[in-house]
């Protein structure tokens, strides 16, 4: 049976989580090791740990924390966040990952996407797209969604849907999609951009960007045709448990693992 996944998002930030509001105004959010022990316990499907600092010394820390992560929740952790090499993915991957998110390093070589795939299985590779809507004057139907690199910083002038299908030919086994413009709002998902997105590709799509409460990842799920959902303020701030979150799912018809 295919199982709907509800994965916590742990933005990582000198070995703390750290939350903001559209990728801006980082505040403290907790221990990542307790973090996701805890979500473990509650019935999470995987971890996705983000390295938002993405240098040397935060590299370091982020694999002291895979092992450490890995050893304690027993569930599967994805790692993303300035991945651009064949040696750092299989350095995640010998800590402890079960699979890598590769974000900027791919719009900057779309060949570092198949290359990864082809070494180290489709599987494990997720292609992390964040997108922010365009300002073009185009009618409604046809809006773009524009995707950033950097942590959100730099338009890249791609359209979302288009690098998405792109990334699922060069060999991503899934799709991370995030809104910038919905990020930290609690207001919900994009769903717009989230059915651009999954009606263009075959590959799990997971949904990123605005789940404020349980109605928000059903939508994302049902309407938004995502695999999976991704959520952070909602679970940093405790409005929500994961388990209140999938007996909500479970009550609307969703499988999904308790």
């Amino acid at each position: 049976m295919r199982y709907y996944r509800i994965i916590p998002c742990l933005d990582l930030r000198d070995g703390r989580v750290v939350k903001g509001v559209q990728f801006l105004d980082l505040r403290d959010a907790g221990d990542p090791v307790e973090l996701a022990a805890l979500y473990a316990r509650q019935g999470a499907d995987e971890i996705f740990l983000l390295d938002i600092a993405a240098t040397a010394k935060s590299r370091a820390v982020t694999l002291e924390l895979i092992e450490r992560i890995s050893s304690s929740a027993g569930i599967p952790i994805t790692v993303g966040g300035g991945i651009n090499s064949a040696a750092a993915i299989d350095e995640m991957l010998q800590r402890g990952a079960d699979k890598v998110s590769i974000g900027s390093a791919g719009l900057e070589s779309p060949a570092f996407i198949e290359e990864s795939a082809k070494l180290f299985g489709s599987s494990r590779i997720v292609v992390a797209i964040d997108a922010c809507r365009s300002n073009s004057k185009l009618p409604r139907a046809n809006k773009r969604w524009e995707v950033y690199s950097g942590g959100g910083r730099h338009p890249t002038g791609r359209d979302a849907a288009g690098w998405a299908r792109e990334a699922e030919l060069l060999g991503a086994g899934e799709i991370l999609l995030t809104s910038i413009d919905a990020d930290g709002t609690l207001s919900g998902y994009d769903l717009a951009l989230l059915k651009k997105v999954t009606g263009a590709v075959s590959v799990p799509v997971i949904a990123s960007g605005g789940a404020g409460k349980p109605e928000h990842l059903y939508e994302a799920l049902t309407e938004g045709g995502a695999d999976a959902v991704l959520a952070a303020s909602i679970l940093h701030r405790d409005r929500y448990s994961i388990g209140d979150i999938k007996a909500f799912l479970a009550s609307r018809g969703l499988p999904v693992r308790r």
